[in-house]
């Protein structure tokens, strides 16, 4: 909604240029009282005679004038003046958005009633639809092949942070989920034994010292990642001994997670998709876990 002043100029400008173009049609319309006047111009020897528009052309200026004025007094485009029909764009908006959500509801509806998740995991057509689904909304941070990145979880592989049953799964769509990593404040000698005992819990070499001096450290992370390091569904803390690594597995990846920290965000998605499209999702999921295992 613009100023009254604002809204004033607009309809004055725009009647002004009606009015304008109206007269311009009336000046050019009429006849010249001597047929052979020419407007002065001249090519090659040929002058241009004054002659006024064709009644067809005239004719379609005048009605594209009157297509304006019904225009602007049934649509807005005055100024404030909202029109006869009181259109509004976001109105309009508004019910295109409804159709599609009825239509939506018509499509998802064949997948709503006793399958569950793992039934529609083995639907051919549900996974057709899921895929679109995911690749929509997932594959920007998962990627197309739900392979994760650096910092987004990898969904074809068995190391799942928080479990890879339905309802986890399901749970993890709907709601999100925030893992955080805090710094742990410890001095960099510390940080650096630290991070190389993390590394030989999942199979690599290290020195003695770093064994004896590294479990002394580790029980400030056994709350989360358990006295073994093998993690923690409950609190989606990883595995620490299958050598999967979310951010990175270099000895100063590791070093700069500890040191600083470090916080993942998986955003819910209750708000932007329906119970239908979570669960097919879910199954989606499962889907592709299931084609992984059983692929030579």
């Amino acid at each position: 909604m613009m100023s009254n002043s604002w809204s004033w100029f607009v309809i004055i400008l725009v009647v002004l240029n009606i009015l304008a173009m109206v007269w311009l049609l009336l000046a050019t319309s009429r006849s010249p009282d001597d047929p052979s006047s020419t407007t002065g111009h001249r090519w090659d020897g040929i002058e241009e005679l004054n002659n006024p528009l064709p009644r067809w052309w005239l004719w379609l200026f005048i009605l594209t004038i009157i297509f304006s004025v019904a225009y602007l007094y049934l649509y807005p485009g005055l100024g404030n003046y909202s029109g006869s029909l009181e259109w509004t764009q976001e109105e309009q908006f508004q019910k295109a958005g409804e159709l599609n959500r009825q239509k939506q509801e018509q499509f998802f509806a064949q997948f709503i009633g006793e399958q569950d998740i793992p039934e529609l995991a083995e639907n051919q057509r549900a996974m057709e639809t899921a895929e679109r689904l995911f690749l929509n909304n997932c594959a920007t941070c998962h990627g197309s092949g739900a392979r994760g990145a650096i910092g987004y979880p990898n969904l074809v592989d068995d190391d799942w942070l928080y479990g890879s049953d339905p309802a986890t799964i399901v749970q993890s769509i709907t709601n999100g989920r925030a893992g955080i990593m805090p710094d742990l404040a410890l001095p960099e000698a510390s940080v650096a034994v630290l991070a190389r005992y993390v590394l030989h819990l999942s199979g690599q070499e290290v020195s003695t010292h770093v064994k004896q001096r590294g479990k002394e450290l580790f029980v400030v992370c056994a709350s989360c990642h358990g006295p073994d390091g093998a993690g923690m569904q409950a609190l989606g803390a990883p595995n620490l001994t299958d050598d999967i690594w979310l951010y990175g597995s270099r000895v100063s990846d590791i070093e700069a997670i500890l040191r600083d920290g470090i916080q993942g965000n998986m955003p819910a998605f209750s708000d932007l998709l329906s119970e239908t499209e979570i669960k097919l999702l879910a199954a989606y999921l499962i889907s592709i876990n299931e084609e992984r295992e059983t692929s030579p």
